[in-house]
């Protein structure tokens, strides 16, 4: 072979490949919000058959303390931000299959609406960005929750910024810090994402302070469930291990379907092939490129 149909050869490699890579960046920026999007239109039903079920008080003190305990994944309120667009059902737990359906509470930390400091985690650049632009946040923007015990108001926090003047809405923390989970700090509300963004280096933090009564408390899980609470080690900062065998399977079932078009444009009219072909190779991809998506540090 000469060394020109090598080096053509080669090319050609590195071309598909440079291709393959833009259609998973792209998949990562916009594909994962069909997920997402899809997610919250399943959730935003139960949370609203749920709250037909059990009307919110008037008065958030008096509201219910019976409720069960939220399982991992469920919807247990809407979080409204309007000065940066946000509004998400927010599901419990932190883990990243729950994280990919929105934003997402550390269980051990209390319901949002009740004394204590509520923690949240979300991603900023994909799965549909819940906390893409936090980073906006002034002091004083209010974020509203709305969950089973009523609606609550929380206002942002002053932070000083480098000019030491209280004018930040957010700090910049180490992904070991877990001072967001803290619950001698009152009445809070802390978002929680990685930072800057596409890179999980360190986290923004943003906190706000209920303004309006708090509801009673409820149950918590049992720290035995396995249910993740630990600020260093969720799931915005490690992948899905559980993910390798359909990563597996779906880019096996790629690799062979484009093998076998391939195979047959040799033998029959390439064009009709490979616009029969494409479709189906674009359908295996996207799901190999979801699982494959999920064994990454989700960091963004």
């Amino acid at each position: 072979m000469s060394w020109w149909k090598v080096v053509g050869a080669f090319g050609r490699m590195c071309i598909r490949a440079g291709v393959l890579l833009l259609l998973f960046v792209s998949y990562q920026l916009w594909g994962t919000g069909l997920a997402t999007n899809r997610a919250q239109n399943s959730l935003s039903s139960q949370f609203q058959a749920m709250q037909e079920t059990t009307p919110p008080p008037s008065d958030p003190t008096t509201a219910p303390t019976d409720l069960p305990i939220p399982d991992p994944g469920d919807p247990i309120g809407r979080i409204q931000i309007p000065t940066i667009g946000v509004d998400f059902i927010m599901v419990q737990g932190v883990d990243l299959k729950y994280l990919q359906t929105g934003p997402g509470h550390f269980p051990q930390t209390p319901l949002p609406g009740q004394p204590g400091n509520s923690a949240f985690a979300g991603h900023r650049t994909t799965y549909k960005a819940p906390f893409n632009r936090i980073d906006e946040l002034a002091p004083g923007d209010l974020i509203t929750i709305t969950t089973l015990q009523g609606s609550f108001t929380y206002k942002v926090d002053a932070h000083p910024g480098e000019d030491g003047k209280l004018d930040l809405g957010h700090i910049v923390v180490k992904p070991s810090d877990l001072s967001i989970l803290d619950q001698n700090v009152g009445n809070r509300l802390t978002l929680m994402a990685c930072n800057p963004k596409y890179s999980a280096a360190t986290r923004i933090v943003v906190s706000a302070t209920l303004s309006t009564p708090p509801a009673p408390a409820t149950s918590l899980p049992d720290t035995g469930a396995g249910v993740t609470n630990n600020a260093s080690t969720d799931s915005l900062a490690n992948g899905d291990p559980s993910a390798w065998p359909a990563a597996i399977v779906f880019s096996l079932l790629t690799i062979a379907a484009w093998f076998g078009a391939w195979w047959l444009a040799q033998r029959w009219r390439k064009i009709p092939t490979y616009a029969l072909a494409t479709p189906i190779v674009l359908v295996l991809l996207f799901f190999a490129f979801q699982f494959i998506n999920r064994l990454l540090p989700a960091g963004f």
